[in-house]
């Protein structure tokens, strides 16, 4: 099947949407701990007259009327049945630069490397790769990511310190599939199992 890559940062969250399973390699250029592991990713999309669209623009001074919409965040370490920590979640909202919508910026109520609002910068190549670039007070990081299948993603960041870069990070993410989905899929194997017996017999 044909994969269709998004191009705009509003349809990326779209295709985005559902729960991830997330393995992460954490690379350090110092002595770090390692921070590789597995967690789950819960991405929801905002609708641009969601009230936390307005929030999260009004609060770093932006026009909430510019905004296609955005996406919450969540993560947990994988099979954690604690309750979410709140730091583990941001809210991302689209602010296209142009008619395109393949570059623009990013509302983001908590930043990725630092937990402060940060406004990022985006764009997409032709071929759908996203590249976020978000500038701290101490560093700068850089994401790139692209879907491979409509189910799996990979994700691929660094952050630079002002003497050079500090860590790395590879992230390959699956969808993860529901219940209801699962049902559907095994009930049209024995659909299809009981229809091949039939022309069998």
């Amino acid at each position: 099947m044909y994969l269709i890559q998004p191009l705009t940062m509003i349809d990326f969250f779209r295709k985005s949407e559902g729960e991830w399973f997330t393995q992460r390699s954490v690379h350090h250029f110092d002595s770090v701990a390692d921070e590789s592991g597995e967690s789950n990713l819960t991405i929801k999309v905002l609708e641009r007259d969601n009230p936390r669209v307005k929030e999260v623009c009004e609060a770093q001074g932006m026009d909430h009327n510019r905004a296609m919409g955005g996406a919450s965040f969540t993560w947990q370490a994988n099979l954690d049945l604690s309750s979410l920590d709140p730091y583990n979640a941001a809210i991302l909202i689209d602010i296209p630069n142009d008619e395109s919508k393949q570059t623009g910026k990013l509302i983001r109520n908590q930043g990725y490397v630092e937990s402060i609002p940060v406004v990022s910068r985006y764009q997409f190549t032709d071929d759908g790769v996203l590249t976020i670039t978000t500038d701290y007070a101490n560093n700068q990081g850089q994401e790139r990511c692209w879907f491979v299948t409509d189910d799996f993603r990979v994700r691929v960041s660094t952050v630079r310190m002002m003497n050079g870069i500090n860590l790395m990070t590879y992230c390959s993410e699956r969808r993860c599939v529901s219940q209801e989905v699962l049902e559907q899929m095994i009930n049209r194997n024995l659909a299809r199992v009981g229809a091949d017996s039939i022309l069998l017999g």
